[in-house]
């Protein structure tokens, strides 16, 4: 009998690497081996995502592992992507008011910061992830973002990854995604398996019964972790899931 009914595993700095550099596709393969086996034979947990990327990033993601039987969680909660059912679904405690702060915060950023070559990660419906080349100029202006937000009354978080700066509706986290995940397959936190590499993801850990991290992960992470792989990246999350294999 398997331990956990699904792996819910952030993606960038997990299954993929936080910079730009390509994907380590053979070792992706491998998760989708994985996931196959789980879905013919139940054997093993189902291989999820919980990330800030955009909602087709994900979906993406998910085809690539072959996942088509566990939701995911998609940019920071604003979205539970159903890939069994084809089905997007929006926080429903975001309102309309919370969608134009939003927007104002994006028409805000394409003013102020733009011109400083911030940008925003396109694809993103309630929420903005900031970026820029120059990593701790960009991380120097959160003070500033902060502030203007709060002058503004945009109910926006701002916290950060290691390369971007997240801006996402205060009462919306992979948290709550991951909360509704559950809800939407009747999955209990005991028998939830969660993989993380950022201080983010202590959202993912306070939603699961057993967390890991892969080597890379911040080291104020590690110390919450249950478990932390000597492996990075996607070769930490095979290992993590190497440990729960069937015999």
């Amino acid at each position: 009998m398997r331990k956990y009914d699904a792996v819910i595993s952030d993606i960038d700095g997990c299954l993929g690497p936080e910079t730009t550099e390509p994907m380590d596709t053979a070792r992706v393969v491998e998760l989708l081996k994985w996931n196959r086996a789980a879905i013919e034979t139940g054997d093993r947990p189902v291989l999820t995502v919980c990330s800030g990327r955009p909602q087709p990033y994900a979906e993406a993601i998910c085809r690539m592992i072959g996942n088509n039987e566990i939701p995911c969680v998609c940019e920071n909660g604003v979205w539970v992507y159903d890939p069994k059912d084809n089905r997007f679904l929006m926080d429903p405690a975001i309102k309309p008011e919370h969608l134009d702060a939003a927007r104002a915060a994006m028409r805000w950023a394409d003013q102020e910061l733009e011109p400083k070559g911030i940008i925003y990660q396109p694809g993103k419906s309630a929420s903005m992830s900031l970026w820029h080349r120059d990593t701790p100029f960009l991380m120097a202006q959160v003070p500033m973002i902060r502030e203007r937000f709060a002058k503004e009354g945009w109910p926006l978080r701002v916290s950060n990854t290691v390369a971007w700066v997240n801006c996402d509706l205060a009462f919306v986290s992979k948290a709550t995604g991951i909360a509704r995940l559950a809800a939407e397959r009747g999955l209990k936190k005991e028998r939830l398996l969660g993989i993380g590499d950022t201080m983010g993801d202590m959202a993912i850990r306070e939603m699961v019964g057993f967390f890991a991290c892969p080597a890379n992960a911040d080291p104020q992470l590690k110390k919450v972790a249950d478990y932390v792989s000597s492996k990075e990246e996607v070769e930490g999350v095979l290992d993590v899931l190497g440990r729960i294999k069937p015999s």
